[in-house]
């Protein structure tokens, strides 16, 4: 690798543009994530043992177009502006051509999940429509574009303390959006009934999606527009070449690779579990949609108050040991929560933040592991591959989030939740509690025990790597 001379150094214009283009995923991604399956189960109907298994079988399809689109553009050859922004760039660019049609793909396929029409159709067309608009969304154009958004943060700077900060800026991104979604989204998409009960306004998923989907390609043209990547990619007859099937043998002996992506698939699983219950958690447990908004409001306030520390934190701590702290903490409110059984509602609120101020920097850093494991690969293998070390991280996530849907949906049905009633039964809603509480626990824990027994990059070793992959920059 070697660097471009005379290029504007890096700075707050590409921190910015990063948490921009984060934005650009979590804009359509979190308001798929919190409110998809109230739609697919209190709007559509079907039922969440059906949604929970659509989730799983998208997780199988990405496991071969994550990694497929970590390929191409690993193996593409860079162009005049870098390796992976010309592909944020021709994912989004469809807006500027169609905008009488108001979407990109990305955009697009997010809207189309979302319409209110189909629960009119036949039950069987419901179920095709939902198969088809999701796999459309999630496992091809969302990932054309994620893909090379999440390699890019290795070639913006290969500067330790750099990276870390455009981690922060990335999680910045995903704290404004789910701040967006989290209290926008249900103030308008709930209201209440003669009896208090919390209904949902289906009719209104459309726009809101559309509002939210227009947000998306704008925020990823202005990540194109504001990054340069930095670090240049060999060229491709001086770079020793590794086929599909050495690369997959690599990965799977990598530890730090292995150990990040247990505690990724558990993260996503904890969180997204933790944000599409908590849907119905206030909704029919506290019977108050205000607390939807106020816990996706202060779920938000760890992120924002140690963002301005996250980078000082991880230099004098470590990211692995501020993980493993952030992990426990997060185990430790939820199993409180669990054994409680609080009725009220700010109770579980108060516990929830109080617990997840160790998790919010771990949260703000996490992508900062990525660009550590992708350096140690390189030591370990002399071949450098970004997509395809993110596609795999990728892929992770994506598990988590179909251990979340699968896990969400299933557990909804073994309690009984009947998805053609809006009010559901006491033994339901304790149920839900249930849910809420005890499954992110246990994922939470079994993070800190990954970080902790299998994962290697820890301050020192990390360090090491940088000063190596240095002084190998500096030979070229």
């Amino acid at each position: 690798m070697s660097k471009e001379k005379q290029i504007r150094p890096f700075g707050w214009r590409d921190k910015v543009g990063y948490l921009i283009g984060n934005l650009g995923n979590d804009f359509t991604f979190t308001f798929a994530s919190v409110f998809l399956m109230v739609f697919y189960t209190k709007v559509l109907g079907i039922s969440p043992g059906l949604v929970g298994t659509l989730f799983v079988v998208a997780r199988v399809v990405d496991a071969f177009t994550d990694v497929t689109m970590g390929r191409i553009a690993d193996k593409a050859k860079p162009a005049k502006d870098g390796k992976f922004k010309p592909w944020i760039k021709w994912a989004s660019l469809p807006l500027l051509v169609s905008s009488i049609l108001m979407c990109g793909p990305v955009a697009l396929a997010s809207f189309l999940m979302y319409q209110t029409s189909m629960a009119n159709a036949p039950m069987t067309l419901r179920i095709v429509y939902m198969f088809a608009t999701y796999l459309l969304w999630g496992s091809i154009f969302y990932t054309a574009i994620n893909i090379p958004y999440g390699s890019m943060a290795s070639l913006i700077s290969p500067e330790a303390d750099d990276r870390a900060a455009l981690s922060t800026f990335r999680s910045l991104g995903s704290v404004v959006a789910n701040i967006a979604v989290g209290i926008g989204a249900p103030a308008i998409l709930y209201a209440s009934d003669a009896a208090g009960n919390q209904i949902v306004k289906g009719e209104l998923f459309p726009i809101v999606a559309l509002v939210f989907s227009i947000l998306s390609i704008a925020s990823y043209l202005v990540c194109y527009f504001m990054t340069t990547e930095r670090v240049k990619a060999v060229p491709a007859e001086n770079v020793k070449q590794v086929g599909f099937i050495d690369t997959v043998k690599t990965l799977v002996t990598n530890r730090a690779l292995i150990g990040i992506v247990i505690a990724s698939i558990c993260i996503l699983a904890a969180q997204i579990l933790n944000q599409s219950i908590n849907q119905y958690l206030f909704i029919d447990y506290f019977k108050d949609k205000s607390g939807v908004m106020v816990m996706n409001a202060v779920s938000m306030l760890p992120g924002i108050i140690l963002a301005p520390v996250a980078v000082p934190l991880s230099r004098k701590f470590g990211k692995k040991e501020l993980g493993i702290f952030g992990s426990l903490s997060g185990a430790i409110a939820c199993f409180l929560l669990f054994i409680m059984r609080t009725k009220s509602m700010w109770t579980y609120i108060i516990i929830n933040v109080i617990g997840f101020l160790g998790f919010g920097v771990f949260n703000l850093i996490m992508w900062a592991f990525i660009t550590d494991i992708i350096d140690d690969q390189e030591i370990r293998t002399g071949s450098r591959e970004d997509g395809t070390v993110y596609a795999v991280y990728s892929f992770a996530r994506k598990l988590g989030q179909a251990v979340a849907g699968g896990l969400g949906g299933w557990a909804l049905g073994w309690i009984g939740f009947d998805s053609a009633a809006q009010v559901q039964t006491e033994a339901v809603v304790q149920g839900i509690y249930n849910i809420a509480t005890l499954i992110p626990a246990v994922l939470y824990l079994i993070v800190g025990l990954s970080l902790i027994f299998i994962y290697p990059l820890g301050k020192k070793k990390v360090l090491e790597n940088i000063e190596i992959l240095k002084a190998k920059q500096s030979a070229n």
